[in-house]
């Protein structure tokens, strides 16, 4: 387990199915925090057509298992190579793995990748199954980036919010006392629009928004996807990645259905302002939906207020993720909470993940 402080690995493997960020962290798991080296790390398309053929726990997922956690070990290695170091001196690495199937109100979220294995092909303990304890607890398992967004945010300006928009868009509401946070899904981020673009015009997404900027938003669709009621629910909340389908969208041409979709992430964005204890002063934005300048202008004219990318503050918004993660490794190493009753609306602060030693460290 990790000292006062430590040296760890997070990796993750988001909604979007796109790849694998690994990233370095020097923390003492509280306020102290200093990352380091970065590597992203894209899935081949055969791969990635096979992880997305265990969404909802279907298909070999035993086999796509074993080929994602070996495809992890690679990353470690690719990062230790390219910062100079050996196992011995990473401490920890934060296994997110992947989501296949998140239903919190059902008590049941999987998140595929085998921690032991991944231990024993890097020589680095692991921690792993992070959302776990939570749902058990009743929490919805998500955001847990949250309490990572905290300790980089201290001496920013308050109320400010961290948006994630990665597959599933996801909100941190940051208040001015020190334990003033609440966090939940807003609705979707990437991954619709991603799966239109594929579906309709075989690329992998809208890069830039160009599509989506030569497109009309067909309001009425826009106005049937948002009368779901998950967006009357009270905070915290969280989401399945197809929580949402394309059938809405039937007869809308490419550019009209990036369009809408990339509205819909927005309007999802702005109906979140209700549940907040009070507006932002600021909105910072991380994950690959910031790349996208069609949904960050939506954005900017729906919420009224300054929405930057989080490099305006010196961040890395494709590191971020998985820098959490190395995060939240070291806290869960120290018995620190992951979560929070205004994160996941679990009814404490809770630690949680699973640790799985590294055989040739004990």
């Amino acid at each position: 387990m990790p000292g006062p402080s430590a040296t760890a690995i997070g990796l993750m493997s988001g909604t979007s199915l796109d790849g694998i960020d690994a990233a370095l962290l020097s923390t003492d798991g509280e306020d102290r925090v200093r990352p380091g080296l970065f590597l992203s790390l894209p899935y081949e398309p055969g791969f990635r057509e096979r992880l997305r053929g265990t969404l909802g726990g279907r298909g070999d997922v035993e086999a796509v298992e074993r080929e994602l956690t070996d495809l992890h070990a690679a990353a470690v290695q690719a990062l230790l190579d390219e910062a100079g170091l050996l196992p011995g001196q990473v401490d920890l690495i934060g296994f997110h793995g992947q989501t296949i199937l998140h239903a919190p109100e059902q008590g049941t979220t999987w998140q595929i990748g085998d921690g032991a294995r991944l231990a024993a092909l890097t020589g680095i303990p692991v921690v792993n199954d992070f959302r776990g304890a939570d749902v058990a607890a009743g929490g919805q398992g998500a955001p847990l980036a949250p309490l990572y967004h905290r300790a980089r945010a201290a001496g920013l300006e308050r109320p400010l919010a961290v948006l994630n928009l990665g597959g599933v868009a996801n909100v941190t509401w940051l208040g001015r006392g020190e334990e003033e946070v609440l966090a939940f899904d807003t609705g979707p981020g990437n991954a619709l629009l991603d799966d239109w673009m594929l579906a309709r015009t075989g690329r992998a997404l809208d890069a830039g928004g160009a599509v989506a900027a030569t497109g009309q938003v067909a309001d009425a669709v826009l106005s049937r996807l948002m009368g779901t009621p998950y967006f009357s629910r009270p905070a915290p909340k969280s989401l399945d990645r197809d929580a949402w389908d394309l059938a809405a969208l039937e007869g809308l041409s490419p550019a009209d259905g990036a369009a809408t979709l990339t509205a819909f992430t927005a309007a999802a964005v702005d109906a979140a302002l209700a549940h907040l204890p009070a507006p932002p002063a600021r909105w910072l934005v991380t994950g690959g939906g910031r790349h996208n300048a069609t949904l960050m202008a939506m954005l900017a004219a729906r919420l009224g207020v300054p929405v930057e990318p989080v490099e305006a503050v010196g961040w890395n918004g494709d590191a971020l993720e998985a820098e959490a993660f190395a995060y939240l490794a070291v806290r869960a190493g120290l018995g620190l909470a992951l979560s929070l009753p205004g994160t996941t609306g679990v009814p404490r602060p809770l630690s949680g993940g699973r640790f799985h030693p590294a055989p040739d460290r004990g």
